[in-house]
């Protein structure tokens, strides 16, 4: 492998992460990963050269205090210059190299590594037009992921608007790639592309909301997934023969065990 030509921190294991690592695999591409469980980057300098904190360097009055937002409470530490690579402070963040350029949202992380590792096999497509075409899937599943996001920040307690929303979701962006796998062999024509890591990675994390069966049947709420492969058998199949090649299953590893179990018990 060559020298490293990103480095991310983040929450881990982070399926947005994953995304990344499977297309730098597929391309040679070189990526560093630093982090920790979401809940111990609160003793973390948030920073290209990101590093646990000693007890003693964790105070109120640290330069790199900030209030923790969007997943995170309570103090968490980043530098300026954190800030200055990542205007809106949030993980996963990549870096290039030297930590001038920063990189923020996950779908934005995998085209960066898509494009460096273009010389060695395109996952964005033979001309302009089909990697525009992958961007309007990854945009339409940036808002899947953002829905699936708070749904299951919120899973505790779930409650009823939340739950429409994310089942109103759920049904556009499976309807579109169930159409567009019913044309063509991935999203985007014959081969694989960044456009189904990024399917692959964001709907097995959405499926999730299985793990919280017993808190939706509390709240009188159904599975949003419950229909599952009966409704949407193309995407669902494409997700899972995907994740057991290679390189989706080197990073996603059991991830989707449970799931398959689940499916095999019918």
């Amino acid at each position: 492998m060559a020298a490293p030509v990103l480095r991310v921190f983040s929450y881990l294991p982070n399926p947005r992460v994953w995304k990344a690592l499977i297309a730098a695999d597929l391309c040679g591409v070189e990526v560093e990963v630093s982090g920790d469980k979401g809940a111990n980057l609160g003793s973390w300098l948030w920073d290209y050269e990101a590093r646990p904190l000693d007890e003693q360097e964790r105070t109120a009055d640290s330069p790199h205090a900030r209030m923790g937002r969007r997943g995170f409470s309570g103090t968490l530490f980043k530098t300026d210059a954190f800030l200055a690579a990542h205007p809106f402070g949030t993980v996963p963040a990549a870096f290039s190299p030297g930590g001038e350029v920063g990189i923020f949202e996950s779908n934005s992380i995998l085209r960066a590594v898509a494009r460096q590792g273009a010389g060695a096999r395109s996952l964005y497509g033979r001309d302009d037009y089909e990697a525009s075409r992958i961007d309007s899937f990854l945009d339409a599943n940036l808002v899947f992921a953002r829905e699936a996001q708070v749904y299951l920040l919120g899973m505790r307690e779930p409650d009823a608007a939340t739950h429409e929303r994310m089942a109103a979701a759920y049904e556009f962006y499976l309807a579109g790639v169930e159409s567009a796998l019913g044309r063509t062999a991935y999203l985007v024509g014959d081969e694989l592309s960044i456009a189904d890591i990024s399917f692959v990675c964001d709907f097995a994390q959405f499926l999730r909301e299985g793990h919280y069966e017993d808190e939706l049947t509390k709240a009188g709420l159904p599975l949003v997934s419950r229909g599952g492969a009966a409704e949407h058998p193309k995407a669902y199949a494409h997700m899972l023969r995907l994740s057991e090649t290679d390189a989706f299953a080197k990073h996603m590893g059991t991830y989707l065990n449970w799931y398959r179990r689940k499916v095999a018990a019918g």
